[in-house]
């Protein structure tokens, strides 16, 4: 009985390490070079962090992206050390995985969460029309997001910036809570970056929230 129960523990032990680990091609494809994989790394100019992936990014847009890949930051990261230096450096199109990389790799980046970083702050409960309108006066006037990240107009045109990713279709990207904890409280994601920090309260930050989710040109 006790021999039984060893190897169950065993097997699960392997099971569990064979999920959880990191897969060959973050070392054979250069991952590091562009990422970093943990909050002490040094911050790179070309690709968003990813020690906390699984808290920001919807897996099945992500496995997806690594297959097709299309720039979403169109300028690389900029720091308040560094800007403004002068010409904005362009960023480069991601490498595109196969299929079964991509499937390996959105496993382990979804096993990636910061710690006692706090869920369902958000409900399904979509904004009403005159909502949706004063979270837009919110979003392009009021705060300014326009100024550094395209989004679309009233007659659905992309415009905006491009010092920060593009916020097309962000609803099939970005995770609701993880959308909320970055306006609220950004600097527990990146130390140094030109996202501003607004003290916003919660009544605040869940219609912007709501408002980043609608903009879409895909259903």
């Amino acid at each position: 009985m006790r021999a039984g129960i060893i190897v169950v523990f065993f097997l699960f032990r392997v099971s569990v390490s064979l999920v959880w680990a990191e897969p060959d091609e973050i070392d054979k494809k250069g991952c590091r070079d562009c990422h970093r994989f943990s909050s002490e790394g040094k911050q790179t100019k070309e690709g968003p962090d990813l020690f906390y992936a699984g808290d920001k990014f919807l897996k099945s847009w992500l496995k997806e992206f690594l297959q097709s890949p299309v720039v979403i930051r169109k300028v690389v990261y900029v720091s308040d050390s560094d800007y403004p230096t002068g010409q904005l450096e362009a960023n480069q199109p991601h490498l595109a995985l196969t299929k079964e990389e991509s499937e390996r790799i959105s496993d382990f980046l979804m096993t990636l969460h910061l710690p006692s970083l706090e869920i369902n702050k958000m409900d399904e409960e979509p904004l009403s029309k005159g909502e949706r309108e004063q979270a837009k006066i919110l979003f392009e006037r009021k705060f300014g997001c326009i100024s550094c990240h395209k989004a679309l107009n009233l007659v659905g045109k992309v415009r905006g910036g491009v010092s920060g990713p593009s916020l097309v279709n962000a609803g099939l990207r970005l995770k609701s809570d993880w959308i909320f904890h970055w306006l609220k409280t950004p600097k527990k994601f990146l130390s140094k970056g030109r996202m501003p920090v607004f003290d916003l309260d919660e009544e605040t930050v869940a219609p912007l929230t709501k408002y980043i989710l609608s903009i879409r040109t895909k259903p």
